[in-house]
């Protein structure tokens, strides 16, 4: 069972009140994410708040002097709470909010220079009894079609979406964010341990298309170590990194 608290370096997530559990996936999309400063950033489906907090930690001397410039959205009314519990606990409290909403039903007077999601991603698989988990899991609430054309409503010109996503659903996410005029231009593949196939890729999206910078993300060797390439990524995000 897993605990109802995650420790972090700066901040302290709880997550009793939430289906889906602190994970690597979403410190990984957090750390990993192309960030704009001056911009404002929209986390899609928040959870226990984990990416939005690990943006706020790398956005912090950019956040001095600004308002709310980080929003979440968390269509699970528990979650929502939590997560607005997490952010209120938090150094960032005061740049940071959780609103219990759809994001198919999410209008605001402007658009978001940074967009981030660690999406649905069971399709079409078994379902456990818990309605709040499978929607937490499953993309059937929220298709990888649906995840684009919002992205695309919502984000700026020149912004960037960022997502995780496991690495077989890579050309189906890439197909449905074409044609919504979303094209990747950053990818990461994350390999576990060295050797074996990537599990889950990161992927950076715009609405103008060029080249996309690609590279390989291995967390562990052969011998069982974090190599050089994790910790750098995410030693100031956990706590014993």
């Amino acid at each position: 069972m897993a605990n109802d608290w995650f420790q972090f370096r700066r901040f302290l997530v709880r997550q009793d009140r939430c289906a889906m559990k602190v994970g690597t996936d979403g410190v990984l999309l957090g750390a990993w994410a192309p960030l704009d400063g001056g911009t404002p950033v929209l986390d899609i489906g928040a959870g226990t708040g984990i990416v939005s907090l690990v943006a706020a930690q790398r956005l912090e001397r950019d956040m001095c002097g600004m308002g709310k410039c980080i929003t979440a959205i968390e269509l699970d009314s528990d979650a929502s709470v939590q997560a607005s519990d997490n952010f209120a606990a938090s150094p960032w409290k005061k740049h940071m909010e959780c609103l219990n909403v759809d994001v198919n039903k999410f209008e605001c007077g402007f658009h978001f220079g940074t967009i981030l999601c660690n999406p649905p991603y069971f399709r079409n698989s078994l379902r456990c009894p818990d309605s709040s988990r499978n929607s937490a899991r499953h993309g059937d609430d929220l298709s990888f079609e649906d995840l684009a054309a919002c992205v695309s409503r919502l984000l700026e010109t020149a912004g960037l979406f960022s997502a995780i996503l496991p690495s077989d659903s890579v050309p189906t996410f890439i197909r449905a964010f074409a044609l919504n005029a979303l094209y990747p231009v950053r990818r990461t593949d994350v390999c576990t341990v060295a050797g074996k196939p990537p599990k889950r890729t990161l992927l950076a999206f715009s609405h103008v298309p060029s080249s996309c910078a690609g590279n390989l993300l291995v967390l562990t060797g052969t011998d069982g170590k974090v190599s050089d390439e994790y910790v750098s990524l995410v030693k100031n995000i956990y706590l014993n990194f």
